[in-house]
């Protein structure tokens, strides 16, 4: 008994041509070396430096690895490890990334807001607010560039703690520990005590 042949799955045009194309390229030139279809993993200054320049724009290393003709990010990493002058230009990339960001803030909260219309029963507008939502979403933009400029470059946006003093008001640290404190108190209990005697 023969098995029923199933309907073979129609090409996407994409697809379909390609292959054309392909087929075109290798009849007028059958010698021509085939194409490699994987990412590239060949260190590529070109490519290190289109990623440097698309880093410190503010887009993420995953967002551009996912394009067409870039490497794996594994790749990326080795060749940060193997090549000084390419873990040069990402650093200073990172660097300028947080500056991108920090512009990046000034423009979102910069935005006009969405307004959410209030109705009465009639239908007519009574008020309008700021959509609840629509600030929401923009706090947790701003807040996420901030982290990441805040971690990239920490002494230009980190948090800043500042202990000084001067000549009139010096720093004076006081650490108080249980065992100080528990010191504290067996001395006045002797010395109370010695005053009862």
């Amino acid at each position: 008994m023969a098995k029923p042949e199933t309907p073979k799955q129609p090409k996407k045009k994409a697809e379909a041509a390609r292959e054309a194309d392909a087929a075109i390229s290798k009849a007028k030139n059958p010698n021509a070396p085939k194409k490699k279809m994987g990412r590239p993993s060949l260190y590529s200054t070109h490519i290190a430096n289109v990623i440097c320049i698309r880093i410190s724009e503010g887009e993420s290393l995953r967002r551009i690895l996912m394009d067409d003709g870039m490497p794996n990010q594994s790749t990326v990493y080795e060749w940060l490890l193997k090549h000084p002058d390419f873990a040069e230009k990402y650093t200073r990339a990172r660097e300028e990334q947080a500056d991108t960001l920090a512009d990046e803030i000034i423009a979102i909260a910069d935005e006009t807001p969405e307004m959410q219309p209030i109705y009465d029963k009639q239908g007519n507008v009574v008020d309008i607010k700021i959509d609840s939502g629509y600030v929401a979403y923009q706090k947790q933009r701003i807040e996420a560039r901030k982290w990441t400029a805040m971690k990239l470059k920490p002494k230009k946006y980190g948090d800043k703690l500042e202990l000084s003093g001067n000549a009139e008001n010096p720093l004076v640290v006081e650490a108080q520990s249980e065992a100080k404190q528990l010191f504290s108190a067996l001395l006045e209990n002797m010395e109370l005590t010695k005053a009862k005697r």
